[in-house]
Order: structure tokens, then sequence, then C-alpha cells
């Protein structure tokens, strides 16, 4: 499943609410754990060992902050026993489970209870009264180092897709493009990369520099790599307005 961005107005009761993770998405299809693009993840027997035979949708998570972290591990062909250690499976949903969400996240609770792992945790989910008591929890979350809240609706069943029974809500809005290009750095920037040429999806072409580091200047994402922004709003041309780098997005 994927997510469209909350939108006040939006009816709340039929929702529950979570942390928004920021982590590496993955699969368990009952054998293996897999990226959100269907590349193998090579975590160490001891962390999936005891795993039940049916599918587990979350997130590895190497807490809040952690999102490099996160990143570095998933990426290893060959487990680090003591990075995996630092990581834990935040379990969302039963995707192979019948039924709509509610009856799934029993499942799902029921189901991690039972593994009895303390890396393997159900995400916290709890219902809120209004759009101000959300706003207060978004604000609370952020705080205290969160990145967002996710929103599930209770009467939705599993739908790999982009759709109103799951929403992200978070202080900015945030969205993907695809690096195309590369202009060069001026001033203290000479020598290095100045800003990405970056596609979105719908074929809008725009510069992307700000928010990148020194060492992405030197070393920046390669052509073809999928990136993710924070902008606010868009401009009459249909470019995002204060475009700034988050990361290069796992595919």
């Amino acid at each position: 499943m994927l997510a469209n961005v909350y939108r006040p107005g939006i009816a709340l009761d039929d929702y529950w609410v979570s942390e928004k993770y920021d982590g590496v998405r993955a699969l368990w299809d009952g054998r293996r754990l897999l990226t959100r693009g269907g590349e193998t993840i090579h975590a160490p027997a001891w962390f999936v060992a005891g795993w039940p035979a049916m599918a587990l949708d979350g997130e590895l998570w190497a807490g809040r902050g952690g999102f490099q972290q996160a990143v570095s591990t998933v990426r290893q062909q060959t487990p680090d026993d003591k990075a995996w250690s630092k990581m834990r499976f935040m379990v969302f949903d039963m995707p192979g489970k019948v039924g709509e969400f509610n009856l799934r996240l029993r499942a799902t609770r029921s189901t991690v209870q039972q593994m009895n792992l303390p890396w393997v945790q159900v995400v916290e989910q709890r219902k809120v009264a209004d759009h101000a008591a959300l706003q207060l929890l978004l604000d609370r979350t952020v705080a205290q180092g969160g990145e967002g809240l996710m929103l599930h609706r209770g009467s939705s069943l599993y739908r790999a897709e982009r759709n109103d029974d799951l929403l992200k809500f978070k202080p900015y809005e945030d969205t993907e493009a695809r690096v195309i290009g590369y202009l060069p750095g001026k001033g203290k920037y000479v020598g290095m990369l100045g800003a990405l040429q970056v596609e979105t999806p719908e074929g809008v072409r725009f510069k992307l520099g700000s928010g990148l580091s020194d060492a992405q200047r030197r070393d920046p994402p390669a052509i073809g790599a999928l990136v993710t922004y924070r902008y606010r709003g868009f401009n009459d041309s249909g470019i995002p307005r204060f475009a700034v780098f988050m990361r290069v997005r796992e595919e």
C-alpha cells in the first residue's frame, strides 16, 4: 500500500494513527525479507529465525534519526551482526490476511506477540478525536525526533496502490524525482556539484541544490537515481517551491 497526503477535513473516525518510521520499507514474504522494489535484504539468519510462513509488511528501523544507519545496514550483502542488533522490524500490516485493517491489526498483534522477539514489534496504533488532536500528536512526535504520522483506514482492504486508505501527515510535503543531470558549483562550490537536475514523474524538470552536503556535492547521486525532496506548494509553472534535497531513495 502507498500513502496519499492527509488533508484537513478528512473524517478521522475510521482511521488508526501511528508514527511514521524513518527507515527502510520491507516485506517479509514468509521466507525472506524484500525491499519495496523486490530486492532481497540479506538479514542475519538469527534475525529472521522463527518468523511465520506468512507475509508481514513493515519498516526496518534503527531508531529516530537513524535513517542512514538503517540504509547502510540493509545494503550490506554480508550482514553485520553488530549493525543488525540495532535494527527493529516495525510491523504495521499482514498483506495475506483477508479482511479489513481492523481485523488484520488484531492478527498482526497476535502474530508478533507469539513470535516473542524483541527486535520485531507491532507499530502502535491509536485513535484521535479530531484534527486538533491529530495536529497536537504530530507536533509532539516531531518535537521528540519523529518524522510524522501515518493514518490507516480501519475498514480498508489491503490494496497495492496509492489511495486515501493510507495517509501520511508531516510538517512538510515530500516526494521523489529522478536525477537527469548535474550543474557545476560556483563560489565556494567550484569544482563540486552546484545542483542536481531532476525530473518528476509528471515530466517537470527543475534544479535541486539546497540541502546537499559537501560530501554529496563531491560525490553526487548517480544519474538515474531516485531522490526524495521536501517542498511547500508549487509555483505557476508547476515547479515545487522551496525544494530541499533530503536523501537518495532506496528502490
